[in-house]
């Protein structure tokens, strides 16, 4: 009788272009895992053409328009079912239209009225709640709305400075192309947990894109993961590679500001979960009254910068980190931690994964750092963990 021979997935062969990951080193983030989580299918899309079309459509078929609150009137129709108790619609300059979910709760902040508390009154008390607030509880009488024939989108107040969903796709399309693989920036690939490699090939489906938009916002996550960078070795001896990603988020509906991030990773898993973090950096755009200047002069370099950037910065900081000695003792080592506001239990915990992840005694500003993370990714809660990184990034800085 043969033997059989079960195949170690660590040895196993690996898809071409597969890494092993670095997991005890870098942070590990959230932000697109959330998106990958609550988007339903209609919500995901498999190209930026297609996601750009998607939210083009949107704006083509909205007007914007300032308002005088006296204006708007709330109705709700005679009611003949008991559905008819939910029926809401308002009347604008531009006709009758029912409000979104998400603009009647824009409409009942204005009005200084609790959404919550409305959504489960009769509609007749509703539409005269309303128009009780926004009469005589806004000091401020103007209004934005931005509406399609049928639907109030949003409704803001009046020195809203919208920024376009189809402003920002282009601008990421500018860099990224379609944004499956026709210029270096893409839909990242996906870490197989049984053998800790990466693939930076995984096929683009509804399942693995980072490609988002609802009626109300963009989301948008790429990276440049068949590109990676070597800012170290790996314990087995292998290179640690990092490579880069950026997300670039938008609601022109007024759901959100225009956040923009980039950062270096090691991996991106299965359901989105970005690990092995750094040098994570953020810009964020309020819709103020000038926010859409601002977009063109601030956030679109910005990115582009990023886009077409050169790795060297990274790996000059890195090496700056690896050679900027903080201690030669261990007891120094403590002390240093402890005069960070760490409890000498915690600073041990950081030595002690400094040495489990790095192979190393604790004594630069790369080995603090990296131990910092690995302890912070142990902490439940999410002020403390956020804390303890916090710290490490100022670490890292002091060399940047």
């Amino acid at each position: 009788m043969n033997a059989i021979v079960l195949e170690n997935p660590t040895t196993a062969a690996q898809p071409v272009g597969a890494r092993e990951v670095g997991f005890g080193r870098g942070e590990v983030r959230s932000e697109v895992s959330k998106q990958w989580i609550a988007r339903p299918a209609d919500q995901k899309f498999l190209s930026l053409t297609e996601l750009r079309d998607a939210v083009a459509a949107r704006a083509d078929r909205t007007t914007e328009a300032r308002t005088n609150t006296k204006s708007i009137e709330f109705f709700a129709p005679e009611p003949k079912a008991k559905d008819d108790l939910h029926k809401l619609f308002l009347g604008t300059s531009a006709g009758e239209i029912a409000p979104t979910h998400w603009s009647f709760g824009q409409l009942a902040s204005l009005a200084q009225a609790p959404a919550g508390y409305l959504r489960k009154l009769p509609s007749p008390i509703v539409a005269d709640a309303l128009n009780y607030g926004l009469r005589y509880n806004r000091s401020v009488e103007a209004i934005k709305t931005y509406a399609t024939d049928a639907e109030l989108l949003a409704a803001t107040g009046p020195d809203y400075g919208r920024i376009y969903d189809r402003e920002v796709v282009d601008a990421v399309m500018n860099v990224a192309g379609n944004g499956t693989g026709d210029t270096r920036w893409k839909v990242p690939g996906t870490l197989d947990w049984r053998s800790g490699f990466y693939d930076p090939n995984t096929a683009i489906t509804k399942d693995t894109t980072t490609l988002y938009a609802s009626d109300r916002d963009v989301f948008i996550f790429l990276v440049d993961d068949r590109n990676p960078i070597e800012v170290g070795k790996l314990p087995s001896g292998n290179p640690d590679l990092m490579f880069r990603g950026f997300y670039l988020s938008n609601s022109e509906c007024g759901a959100g500001a225009l956040k923009l991030a980039a950062f270096y990773l090691r991996a991106v898993c299965g359901n989105r979960i970005l690990w092995g973090c750094e040098r994570f950096e953020e810009l964020s755009l309020r819709h103020s009254k000038y926010a859409p200047d601002r977009f063109l002069e601030e956030a679109r370099p910005a990115l582009a910068s990023y886009a077409e950037g050169s790795s060297a910065r990274l790996i000059d900081a890195v090496q700056k980190a690896k050679a900027a000695k903080l201690v030669d003792q261990d007891d120094e080592a403590v002390e240093f931690l402890m005069n960070r506001s760490f409890s000498r239990k915690r600073a041990l915990e950081v030595l002690e994964a400094v040495e489990r992840e790095e192979g190393t005694k604790a004594r630069t500003v790369w080995d603090f750092a990296q131990g910092l993370t690995a302890v912070a990714r142990s902490i439940p809660n999410n002020d403390d963990r956020i804390s303890m990184e916090a710290e490490a990034k100022k670490i890292l800085d002091k060399v940047a």
